[in-house]
């Protein structure tokens, strides 16, 4: 065995290999799997990576091929082609290589996610669905053929069965004959070398005429073919006969088929076991939760939270290292099952794992090189019979790997220099690390001495390592650090563990005073780094706490975004329905109107016109409600209810909002109102009653205009109806004078229509008034040539 092969062993790559080989379907994969050795070229390295990579994406997305019962069928292939007949099950064989190539092609191009590096090995595959088809339908078992497989067969076995038929005929006439009751042993029809017979007893032989085919082992029955079943079996013997050779040239043409396609049959056998040996590692590659490796080309090792592959999942603690980068050499320390050897042997066993093409099982981010050995001395492998001590069988390996190595070489040690003298064991030690690095090795090496602590953090190129120990708990943490060197503890754990202090204070007096101050240092070093680690866990967790704030921050955002963006849709939404409903009350508004006007054109009824215009007026109000509902406003809620209207009352048109005087009131309640020059009738629910409008216009009337005054705030209009012109001017201008003061802009004078002389009054006076700035007639909707409408200064 050379030493690569034994350092493959102690690094248990061969167990590796068989939880690979669990994953694989057919026998020839699983060969393939327990024979798989690192590759030391760096193409074929990254070749085995990529394509492990594409199986894993497939894996994922759809699954792996089916690649069960693929069997080696070279032998046979063989034999068929030097003339041979093949057996049943091994043209069954042929024909599943046949149909898992037909089935891994149509895998291939289903779903197809791209290119990939495994294209060119689905694309070389050779599959003859004609001859798979033959094959299967002809055959039902190891040695048995369908009647179907030539028309030949099938005739032969129709008359097999008609001349089986026949002879059973016969032969059920003895047997269930009275005259052969007490001559047979047994009322039953079996077979003695391939022909029917019936069981006689042995002193009856003579009452059955035939032929003896054998005596039972008590020789008290005899098995007779009676005579009229010869000729039968006769005939069934000959189609035996024909069947057999019926067979064999059946057989015999489907093995020249196969021989004639073996080449491609071969090839196929050899690219489905290399497709199954490489879903394998990606079904692999699952189960440990693996990550594909970068592959460097500067000799440099980066592992990121590396797990052992043979550790449970849920246990292994994750470690990460570095080596080749600015320093050649890793020396770790630490107190003995604190995982320094499990820490080497991970390094060791995922660097030819990846040459083997397998994923690691590691965080992403991990990078390895290309090496053209790795060489471990691991383990205690003293022997009595070579009369090798510890210290002796580590040696002999350790020659043996000075002897192999060079570049490209990763050399781990395991204790290196253990087992002797302390002192020279440790100046071995650092001999044999300065020697293998001057060879161009990469080295890991564990190690208790104190000298090699010292060493490494003295000597350019060589880095400390501590595999870390809880004292209080007595337990491992199993995490490697690189940077700082590890303490045995062995001080600690014998306190924890019983050892009376006197014995340990003595002992503690034993050691030297620089390896005393030594420790002291160590153990500040790591105090010291125990609080920079919670500081930065803090660190880390209050950044992912900010991470998270912005995170949620950053989602309400968006949600008051999307609300804003919802909210302006449906505005729009509503304004639409707002100018909808506008444009159709517009639109109704005007149909009322030229209706009206032709009504009035052809002197219609005064009393229609009136209430139309009263009508149109609600419509509009109604579309206002509707429009301020649609935004979200309130509609103005109606006055309180007052008392019922009687004739000579003043009352407020809720639907117009103008005032009005009753002038009767009808036995179902129906008012007839007078609104300036329209009459209209209304409801008493549709007008609300002003009850100190009638004293009020009484009050205007009768008192001189000179000492007149509003008994009531200043209203934006002023209904000058009814009076006379001498009464009329100064009341108007007595109101002009109140509104300027209470500083309205625009009011309006009623006056009515009537003939003309008050409006005339009105606006005479208006022109002499230093208040006013300008004045005009009503439009429709405000009283039209009822009203004048003033703007004051």
């Amino acid at each position: 065995m050379t030493l690569f092969e034994k350092s493959m062993q102690v690094l248990e790559l061969p167990a590796v290999l068989e939880m690979l080989a669990s994953h694989a379907a057919s026998e020839g994969a699983k060969e393939a799997a327990l024979k798989l050795r690192p590759s030391t070229e760096y193409y074929e390295v990254k070749s085995r990576l990529e394509e492990t990579r594409a199986a894993c994406a497939m894996h994922a997305v759809k699954g792996s091929p089916g690649f069960s019962g693929l069997k080696d069928v070279s032998g046979s292939l063989a034999r068929a082609d030097r003339g041979g007949s093949l057996g049943c099950r091994e043209l069954l064989d042929i024909a599943a290589i046949l149909r898992t190539a037909r089935s891994a092609i149509a895998y291939a191009a289903g779903d197809k996610q791209g290119k990939t590096v495994l294209d060119g090995r689905f694309d070389s595959l050779y599959a003859n669905k004609y001859f798979e088809e033959k094959v299967f339908g002809a055959i039902l078992g190891d040695d048995e053929l369908a009647d179907t497989a030539s028309a030949e067969l099938s005739d032969i076995r129709r008359h097999m069965r008609l001349a089986g038929e026949k002879i059973r005929q016969s032969l059920q006439k003895i047997i269930s004959s009275p005259t052969y009751a007490k001559v047979l042993q047994e009322p039953i029809i079996t077979m003695r070398n391939d022909r029917y017979v019936v069981p006689v007893k042995a002193e009856h032989r003579s009452a059955v005429s035939g032929l003896v085919h054998d005596i039972s082992a008590s020789g008290a029955t005899l098995f007779i073919e009676p005579m009229t079943a010869v000729q039968a079996n006769n005939e069934i013997r000959e189609l035996l006969a024909k069947e057999k050779r019926e067979i064999e040239r059946i057989l015999a043409a489907f093995s020249a088929e196969a021989s004639e396609m073996g080449d491609d049959i071969r090839m196929d056998y050899q690219i489905l076991t290399g497709l199954d040996l490489i879903f394998a590692k990606a079904k692999l590659a699952f189960e440990l939760r693996c990550a594909e490796p970068e592959i460097s080309s500067d000799r440099r090792i980066v592992l990121r939270h590396a797990r052992h592959p043979l550790l449970p999942k849920g246990t292994a603690v994750p470690i990460d290292l570095r080596l080749g980068g600015d320093f050649d050499t890793l020396v770790i320390t630490g107190p003995n099952t604190g995982g320094k050897t499990v820490s080497i042997k991970t390094l060791g066993l995922l660097c030819i794992m990846a040459q083997c093409g397998l994923h690691i099982p590691a965080d992403d981010g991990c990078c390895l090189p290309v090496l053209k050995n790795v060489l471990a001395d691991i383990g205690d492998e003293q022997s009595i019979e070579q009369s090798l001590s510890t210290f002796s069988s580590h040696m002999t390996n350790i020659v043996r790997i000075l002897d192999e190595c060079g570049e490209d070489t990763l050399v781990i040690f395991d204790e290196l220099g253990a087992g002797t003298d302390p002192v020279e064991g440790a100046a071995l030690a650092m001999s044999i690390i300065e020697y293998t690095r001057r060879l161009g090795a990469l080295v890991a090496a564990t190690t208790h001495y104190a000298e090699l602590k010292a060493y490494a953090a003295s000597t350019e190129g060589v880095e400390n390592g501590a595999c870390e120990f809880d004292v209080e708990t007595l337990r491992p943490t199993y995490r490697l650090l690189i940077g700082i060197p590890g303490k045995s503890n062995a001080f600690a754990i014998s306190a924890r563990l019983g050892l009376p202090e006197m014995i340990i204070e003595d002992a503690r007096g034993r050691v030297g005073v620089s390896e005393t101050a030594l420790e002291d240092v160590l153990e500040s070093v790591e105090r010291a780094r125990l609080q920079m680690e919670r500081d930065r866990l803090e660190a880390a967790k209050r950044l992912a706490q900010i991470r998270e704030d912005e995170k949620r921050y950053a989602e309400l955002r968006a949600e008051a975004e999307k609300a804003r963006e919802k909210a302006a849709v449906l505005a729009k939404r509503e304004a639409d329905a707002i100018v909808e409903d506008a444009r159709r009350t517009a639109e109704a508004v005007f149909f009322d109107l030229d209706r009206m006007r032709k009504e009035a054109a052809s002197g219609q009824d005064r009393q229609r016109a009136n209430e139309a215009r009263a009508e149109i007026r609600r419509s509009l109000n109604e579309a206002n409600d509707r429009a301020q509902s649609a935004v979200g406003m309130k509609p103005k809620e109606p006055d309180a209810p007052t008392r019922p209207a009687v004739a000579g009352d003043t009352v407020q048109i809720l639907s117009l909002g103008t005032p009005a005087d009753v002038i009767s009131v009808s036995p179902d309640g129906t008012l007839t109102l007078q609104a300036g020059i329209m009459k209209i009738t209304a409801k008493q629910a549709e007008v609300r009653v002003l009850e100190n409008r009638k004293a009020q216009r009484q009050a205007a009337r009768s008192a001189p205009a000179a000492v007149r005054a509003p008994v009531e705030a200043v209203k934006p209009e002023l209904d000058l109806r009814g009076m006379m012109t001498d009464e009329a001017i100064p009341v108007m201008e007595k109101y002009i004078d109140s509104a300027s003061v209470a500083k309205l802009e625009t009011v309006t004078i009623i006056h009515g229509k009537g003939t003309g002389q008050l409006r005339a009054a009105v606006q005479q006076a208006l022109r002499g008034n230093r208040e006013v700035k300008s004045f005009r007639l009503g439009r429709y909707g405000e009283g039209e040539t009822g009203v004048t409408i003033v703007t004051l200064r």
